[in-house]
C-alpha cells in the first residue's frame, strides 16, 4: 500500500477522531461510577460542613440538587445495558449536566466563595479527552458562563451565628481568573496529549498492519515456493508422455497437434510454477543474504516506474571486500521499500542507493533529484501524520492521483529502529555528487545505520555461503 511521503496540506484528516464512531469511547457505566463518587463527596461536604464545621446552608435545595444526579445515575442503570458506550452528542449532554448540577450546588453554598468551585474542571478534562475540538469549545464556553453566573448569583454560606463567609473581592476576581485560565489551559493542554498519544496509536496500528501484510506476502511465498516444487514432477511427466506421443507414427495430424499443445502448455505451467517458486522460496539459504540483495529486493517494485535506480555499493577503506551477510527480516525489507518509494515518488529522473560497510557499521543512503524536504519539517519528520507535503508543483502533478497519510516515513523509520537502525533525514548538497553514482543529488536524503552485531550473521551460521558441510555416512 503507497504512502505518501508527506500528507498535503488539503487533507483535512483527524487522526484522532477519523473513525464514524471514534468518540464512542466511553462507557455509559464508567461516568455513572465517577458519579456516584462524587455524590458520596458531596453527601460527604455537606455533612461535615453542617456537623462539624457548624454551616446552615440551604439544605433542602442542596438535596434536591443532589437527589436530581441520583435519580439520573439510577435512570441510567435500570435502563441502558452495562455495556453502553455513549456518543459524542450523549456524553457531551451528561458532561453539561454534571457542570449544571455541580454549579447549582455551588451557587447553594456560596459560589466561588466555595473552594470547591476548581471541580469543575473535571468535566473540562474529560470532554478534552474524549471529544472532538468543537463539542470540547462548547462546553468549555458553557464553564465559563456557568462559573461567571456563580459568581454573581449565590447565596451566602452563613455560620450558625450569622456569620458571613466571603472571600475579598481581589481574591474573589483572582479565584475567577484562575478557574478560567484552568479551564482554557486544560482544555488545550490535555486535547493536545490526547491527539499525539491516539495518533501514535494510529500509526502503529498501521506500522504493525503494513509488517504484518509483509509478513503474509513471505509466508505466501513459501506456499508458492512448496506448490511449485511439488507440481513439477507431474508436469515433468506431462512432458514426456506428450513429447512420446508426438512421436508415435500411428497418430493422425490432429492427434499429434493436440499432444504438441499439451506439451506446450506443460511447458508453459512449468516456467510460471519456477518463477513463481523463486519469489517465494524461504529457506536458510534464502533467509541470510548480502545486504545489497536485501536492498535490491526492497527496491525491485519500483525498478520500473520511469525514474533510474542507481546503487553503489563500496565497502569502506580498510573494511573485508566481503559484503555483511544478514537476516532478510520482514520489517527490514518493508522499511527500505517504503524509503525507496518515497524517492522515486518525488524524484525528476533518479534515485540513488550507496550502501556501505566497515567493520562496526552497515549504511545505506537514499537519495534523489528531486525537491527535497521542507526544511520548516526537517526536525519532525518520522513523526505520523505530518500535514504539508514537499515537493514543487511538477512532482505534485506526477502523484496527484493519490493521498496518503503521512505515515510513509513513520513506517519506515519504526520498521526499521525495530532492527537496530539509526535514521536521520537531510536535504541533498553538490558535495554528495561523488563516487560511482555522482549525479544531482539535492533532493531528499535518508541515511540508516545499523551496527554489524545488530544485524550481521556471524560468520559460523552463513550456513548458504560457507563450504557445504560433507554428508554424513
Amino acid at each position: 500500500m503507497p504512502y505518501s511521503r508527506l500528507l498535503s496540506s488539503s487533507d483535512t484528516v483527524d487522526p484522532v477522531f477519523a473513525a464514524a464512531r471514534r468518540s464512542n469511547w466511553v462507557r455509559l457505566r464508567t461516568l455513572v461510577l465517577l458519579r456516584w463518587i462524587a455524590i458520596a463527596g458531596q453527601l460527604l461536604a455537606v455533612v461535615v460542613g453542617v456537623q462539624i464545621f457548624d454551616l446552615r446552608p440551604q439544605i433542602g435545595l442542596i438535596y434536591l440538587a443532589i437527589g436530581a444526579a441520583i435519580i439520573t445515575n439510577l435512570v441510567a442503570i435500570f435502563l441502558f445495558p452495562e455495556t453502553k458506550r455513549l456518543s459524542e452528542r450523549e456524553l457531551a449532554g451528561v458532561l453539561a449536566f454534571d457542570m449544571v448540577q455541580l454549579t447549582s450546588l455551588l451557587a447553594l453554598t456560596g459560589g466561588l466563595h466555595n473552594p470547591f468551585s476548581v471541580l469543575i474542571l473535571a468535566q473540562i478534562a474529560i470532554a478534552a479527552t474524549t471529544l472532538r475540538g468543537r463539542a470540547t469549545v462548547v462546553l468549555g464556553v458553557v464553564a465559563v458562563v456557568l462559573v461567571t453566573l456563580i459568581d454573581w448569583m449565590n447565596m451566602p454560606l452563613a455560620t450558625h451565628d450569622g456569620q458571613v463567609l466571603r472571600l475579598p473581592a481581589i481574591f474573589l476576581f483572582g479565584f475567577w481568573s484562575a478557574i478560567v485560565v484552568g479551564i482554557i489551559f486544560q482544555a488545550a493542554y490535555a486535547r493536545r496529549v490526547t491527539r499525539e498519544i491516539t495518533a501514535m496509536a494510529d500509526a502503529l496500528s498501521a506500522t504493525q498492519m503494513a509488517l504484518a501484510r509483509e509478513q503474509k506476502l513471505t509466508d505466501l511465498g513459501g506456499v508458492v515456493a512448496a506448490a511449485a516444487h511439488e507440481l513439477g514432477t507431474p508436469l515433468a511427466t506431462i512432458a514426456v508422455v506428450s513429447g512420446e506421443m508426438m512421436d508415435d507414427p500411428h497418430l493422425d495430424g490432429e492427434q499429434r497437434a493436440d499432444a504438441r499443445l499439451i506439451r506446450e502448455q506443460a511447458e508453459r505451467c512449468r516456467v510460471i510454477l519456477r518463477s513463481m517458486g523463486q519469489s517465494g522460496k524461504r529457506d536458510e539459504l534464502i533467509t541470510r543474504l548480502p545486504i545489497s540483495t536485501v536492498v535490491e529486493e526492497a527496491a525491485e517494485p519500483h525498478q520500473n516506474r520511469g525514474i533510474a535506480i542507481l546503487f553503489d555499493i563500496i565497502a569502506e577503506p580498510a573494511a573485508e571486500p566481503h559484503q555483511p551477510v544478514v537476516l532478510r527480516r520482514p520489517e527490514i525489507v518493508h522499511g527500505i521499500r517504503n524509503l525507496v518509494q518515497n524517492a522515486v515518488d518525488f524524484a525528476k529522473t533518479t534515485v540513488w542507493i550507496d550502501i556501505r560497510w566497515s567493520d562496526t557499521e552497515i549504511m545505506l543512503r537514499i537519495a534523489d533529484d528531486g525537491p527535497g524536504y521542507p526544511t520548516d519539517l526537517l526536525p519532525f519528520l518520522g513523526d505520523p501524520f505530518l500535514r504539508k507535503r514537499r515537493g514543487t508543483e511538477q512532482a505534485g502533478e506526477r502523484r496527484e492521483r493519490y493521498e496518503g497519510m503521512g505515515l510513509g516515513l513513520f513506517i519506515a523509520k519504526t520498521l526499521l529502529e525495530r532492527s537496530g537502525a539509526e535514521l536521520t533525514f537531510a536535504n541533498g548538497h553538490p558535495l554528495l555528487n561523488i563516487g560511482a553514482s555522482a549525479g544531482a543529488r539535492v533532493g531528499a536524503l535518508v541515511t540508516t545505520t545499523w551496527q554489524r552485531e545488530d544485524i550481521d550473521v556471524p560468520a559460523a551460521e552463513r550456513n548458504g555461503f560457507e563450504e557445504n558441510a560433507p554428508i554424513a555416512e
